[in-house]
């Protein structure tokens, strides 16, 4: 490609200024070597933030049930320093981690039958804050009594849902309903959904973005872009999924009245089929994923939920990726699926998902451990392997702690990342009244909290088309018409739907196909 060497976008500087412009010129490092600030906006999170506030009404998971153990489990969650247990009695807590009374954290707290005891003065807090002792002198019950009822500890809602904790960190009497999306996630008989918990050292946004960013695949996941032959897992055509690999024509479709995008991507897998892949994703931090490992040799109309997923943000510059992923005969249709490496810092359908590489994650510990969670990507002991095949975790990750916008340069296959981040930007500011909190709460109760997914991976009896401009016409009518049949749909429930759908997708393969 030949570009003008000396292109500039605006004017130049006078020497010993700071430089104002970006100079397209060769070696023109200086030009461009002043990092702006990143955008709080959309990307911080903490207590008062604008994002922060939104965020908070709705429920997110915060770890694993495997996380709760004899002793407290430490969290931060939306920068907040968190304590999680579970009690004797079976009641999950999350206090906040600083006694009310003089700070010492309940991490060294003791469970008890009924909520946990702080180590340093004795005082119990139950699973609400609410104090059910303090250990006063004999015969002075009564102040002790009248202390107890003078102080709460601060708490969150939480509840356990096939391995997983979720808890409401908004104001109680703001509390919407938990969504059941399709009222069993579309777990099929034979399937189950699989918790797992993998750590980001970044902040939650560019995490969320890659969920959107669909174009991705075709190279990252490539074999072909891996350095010198050193294989490790990463890429599709390694699990059988090569046609994940190949350039998708996007189409991303804001959907659900703007509370949710639908992000829809057809691609060859060979001159007989065109895999449609539909990832939806929801204001303001879910993802729903079609099946990662999908060949795309045969026909298959309306798959569904193969990965439920969400970014949860720790602090402003860490996240957590933590949902379920559905495996079984009924999703995964190859059955390459590994419910072994599906857990706590770790997820089985390509590697370079977390911190940890295989080798390390399973050489001492085994899938039902917490390891330790390396601290820092430069210093782990496979950083230079992590070099020839780098994973999702390292291009996310080596975006700075905190993404920074103003200097990227998008391409129109960008687009849906930045079409979400428009999208949550409107609904913290309140311009998409649709979005708001309350009336996404609303939203919920009217379809009985179990609201429909656009996520579904189809494989259509679609011929090549005899020239370049039909085969990509032929491919975006059929992306957009498959959206346009879920939209269709929106007023449906379970086999009714995935009847209507079935039958439209098989009438639209008929029409795109021009038969007769």
């Amino acid at each position: 490609m030949s570009c003008p060497s000396d292109k500039m976008e605006k004017g130049g500087a006078t020497a010993g200024a700071v430089p104002a412009v970006k100079k397209l010129i060769p070696y023109g490092g200086y030009y461009t070597n002043r990092t702006p600030e990143h955008d709080p906006e959309i990307t911080e999170t903490d207590p008062g933030t604008p994002l922060g506030e939104y965020m908070r009404r709705f429920w997110h998971p915060v770890c694993m049930s495997m996380e709760l153990t004899d002793t407290p489990r430490f969290l931060k969650i939306l920068g907040e320093e968190l304590v999680a247990f579970r009690d004797g009695s079976g009641r999950v807590g999350l206090l906040h981690a600083h006694c009310a009374h003089r700070g010492a954290s309940l991490e060294y707290g003791a469970i008890q039958e009924r909520g946990i005891r702080c180590c340093y003065h004795g005082m119990v807090f139950d699973v609400d804050g609410s104090c059910l002792h303090v250990p006063f002198p004999k015969g002075e019950e009564a102040e002790a009594e009248k202390y107890a009822c003078s102080i709460r500890q601060g708490a969150y809602k939480a509840f356990e849902r096939n391995g997983l904790v979720f808890a409401y960190m908004g104001p109680p009497e703001e509390e919407p309903p938990f969504p059941e999306w399709e009222g069993n996630f579309t777990v099929m008989p034979g399937d189950e959904l699989v918790p797992f918990s993998n750590f980001q050292h970044c902040n939650w946004l560019q995490v969320q973005d890659n969920a959107a960013d669909n174009f991705h695949t075709a190279a990252l996941h490539a074999g072909k872009n891996v350095v010198g032959g050193h294989f490790q897992g990463t890429t599709f055509d390694e699990v059988g999924a090569a046609s994940m690999e190949v350039a998708p024509d996007m189409q991303f479709i804001p959907v659900q009245q703007g509370r949710s995008l639908a992000c829809a991507g057809a691609r060859r897998s060979d001159d007989q089929h065109m895999f449609v892949r539909v990832q939806h994703q929801v204001l303001p931090n879910l993802s729903l994923h079609a099946y990662t490992s999908e060949d795309g040799k045969a026909r298959k109309l309306f798959s569904r939920f193969n990965i439920i997923r969400w970014t949860v943000p720790v602090d402003n510059e860490n996240s957590k990726m933590i949902g379920w992923r559905v495996l079984g005969p009924g999703i995964d249709t190859r059955g390459v699926g590994d419910k072994d490496l599906v857990g706590y810092e770790s997820i089985d359908f390509l590697e370079g998902q977390v911190a940890l590489r295989r080798p390390q994650r399973f050489g001492k510990y085994s899938i039902h451990d917490m390891p330790p969670i390396p601290s820092n990507h430069r210093e782990r002991e496979h950083y230079k392997q992590a070099q020839y095949a780098p994973g999702d975790y390292e291009a996310i990750i080596s975006q700075r702690p905190i993404a920074v916008h103003k200097l990227e340069n998008p391409t129109k296959l960008d687009a849906g990342l930045y079409l979400f981040r428009k999208m949550l930007r409107d609904a913290v500011r309140g311009t998409n009244p649709a979005a708001s909190p309350q009336n996404f709460a609303q939203w919920l109760r009217e379809i009985g909290g179990a609201p429909n997914s656009f996520c579904s991976g189809n494989v259509f009896d679609l011929p090549l088309a005899a020239t370049t401009e039909e085969e990509i016409a032929r491919r975006r009518r059929i992306s957009r018409g498959v959206v346009n049949i879920l939209i269709e749909a929106e007023s449906m429930q379970g086999e009714q739907r995935t009847e209507f759908v079935r039958q439209r997708m098989e009438a639209l393969e008929r029409e795109v196909r021009g038969d007769a």
